[in-house]
């Protein structure tokens, strides 16, 4: 799909080095966007595009592939939390970061669940929240330290994130750690020794627990909430 360009869309034309990682930034403020690449690149990035609304991030993350998409959450068309579970659908390799003027921790818990894997407050420094984009990986959770700053606690928080995360039988956790190595239905089936209906009745569930779509998209959630790396069962 090709992107559609508009005054307010900004692919960009470099080539990335072998082993640069490439980032498209997605905010409705122009100059922040502009500021904030400028910034990366002069930390070893590679810019590749920036966009200031949903629709317009969506067809650059599908025309350029970045390994990195930075997001604000206040968008013009649609939030930022709805982009990002778009964008992971989209392009499951890229890693999202929530960069936002919201100053509640409670939203890290919202990124989090929407599959992002790094959250960073706007009213942080600088260096902050370079460090954090430069060392945002998947699988993970990087939370900037600026976000802790008010009455809530990190405890508190991440003790919010434990509760808001869906449990699983034992069965169903066997059933999910067989499709995030890329078994199909029916091999699970035979390897779990159940039927092959009775398999797909686990992975529904998965998909209601884990709000997804798709087998890809529960592996994909369950990797970004940390399930698959516990060794308890529920």
């Amino acid at each position: 799909m090709p992107v559609q360009q508009s005054e307010a869309a900004t692919p960009r034309v470099q080539r990335s080095t072998p082993g640069q990682r490439t980032v498209v930034v997605v905010d409705d403020h122009r100059a922040f966007a502009e500021l904030l690449s400028a910034a990366l690149e002069a930390e070893g990035m590679r810019v590749v595009g920036t966009a200031q609304s949903a629709a317009q991030a969506f067809a650059m993350v599908l025309e350029l592939n970045p390994d990195v998409v930075v997001m604000d959450i206040q968008m013009p068309d649609l939030d930022g939390l709805a982009a990002t579970r778009r964008i992971r659908q989209l392009a499951p390799s890229a890693v999202v970061a929530i960069v936002t003027a919201h100053h509640d921790p409670d939203w890290v818990v919202q990124a989090g669940q929407a599959g992002a894997s790094a959250f960073i407050p706007k009213n942080g420094p600088l260096t902050e929240m370079l460090d954090t984009l430069t060392r945002v990986q998947a699988g993970q959770m990087l939370v900037a330290p600026s976000t802790f700053s008010g009455s809530r606690t990190r405890e508190s928080v991440l003790r919010a994130a434990v509760e808001n995360t869906p449990s699983f039988t034992r069965r169903e956790r066997e059933v999910l750690e067989h499709l995030a190595v890329g078994m199909q239905v029916k091999e699970i089936g035979r390897v779990l020794g159940i039927a092959e209906e009775t398999c797909r009745g686990y992975i529904k569930a998965l998909h209601t627990k884990l709000s997804a779509r798709t087998q890809l998209e529960a592996v994909v959630k369950a990797q970004q909430l940390g399930l698959l790396d516990r060794t308890d069962h529920a």
